[in-house]
């Protein structure tokens, strides 16, 4: 949960940021989403758009924007530095969608991704966050985490506690149809130097490139990617 800081303005705009991490939207949803009134919502997310924290897709929705990503490259983290080599060989392996997200509390945050330069694919912006209640990173993240975040999640998870033993037992996690219909993923665990998961490489694209079971072609190459991600750590 997100603590106030007692500037109005302030908490106001990183709710809506927030929001708009979580999926995009347009005014009457973000509206209805933040609880504030239209003017507000308007007035900040047309500032936050002209400092390029948000930007507009083709269908005039506000999404994060540019200067989310170029802020965050000003931050020396491994992970995102390790990411900038090996997942562009992921996304040349595989032509499609290429992630890594972090845990945070009950959510998962895209931290690094890179798209084809081509074709209909699994667009997700670095920043985003989503819930982990869906997806196969979600699945990775959740079955190596303590009890008590597994216990919140899984009642209103897309998946179960057995799937979660199944991913612990061959190291990966696929999905199909479970985050966004018609979006297939493969995901699997990043370590540090002591073992311990903190963040999961994905690999995501449309069903009909990918297939209903994509773990079968592709979990081999994200492990790949995972111990390579790990080594670089």
């Amino acid at each position: 949960m997100r603590q106030d800081s007692g500037i109005g303005v302030l908490d106001k705009a990183v709710t809506v940021l927030h929001v708009i991490a979580e999926s995009p939207c347009g005014l009457a949803e973000l509206c209805q989403r933040t609880g504030l009134p239209r003017a507000t919502a308007h007035r900040l997310a047309a500032g936050l758009e002209v400092h390029r924290l948000l930007a507009r897709d083709s269908e005039g929705r506000w999404r994060l924007g540019p200067g989310i990503t170029e802020l965050a490259g000003q931050i020396n983290d491994p992970l995102v530095a390790a990411g900038a080599v090996v997942l562009p060989r992921l996304r040349e392996i595989t032509g499609e969608s290429v992630q890594i997200y972090r845990r945070e509390g009950t959510s998962r945050i895209c931290v690094a991704a890179l798209e084809p330069p081509a074709g209909l694919r699994d667009t997700v912006p670095v920043g985003t966050r989503m819930p982990m209640t869906a997806g196969s990173g979600a699945k990775v993240l959740l079955a190596y985490s303590d009890s008590a975040t597994q216990q919140d999640v899984l009642p209103g998870a897309k998946f179960t506690e057995r799937s979660l033993a199944e991913v612990r037992r061959r190291g990966w996690a696929q999905s199909a149809a479970e985050r966004e219909p018609g979006v297939a993923s493969v995901s699997a665990p990043v370590r540090d130097r002591s073992g311990a998961v903190i963040a999961a490489v994905s690999v995501s694209g449309p069903i009909d490139r990918m297939g209903r079971r994509p773990g079968a072609r592709w979990a081999a190459d994200l492990l790949a990617a995972a111990d390579a991600l790990t080594r670089r750590l």
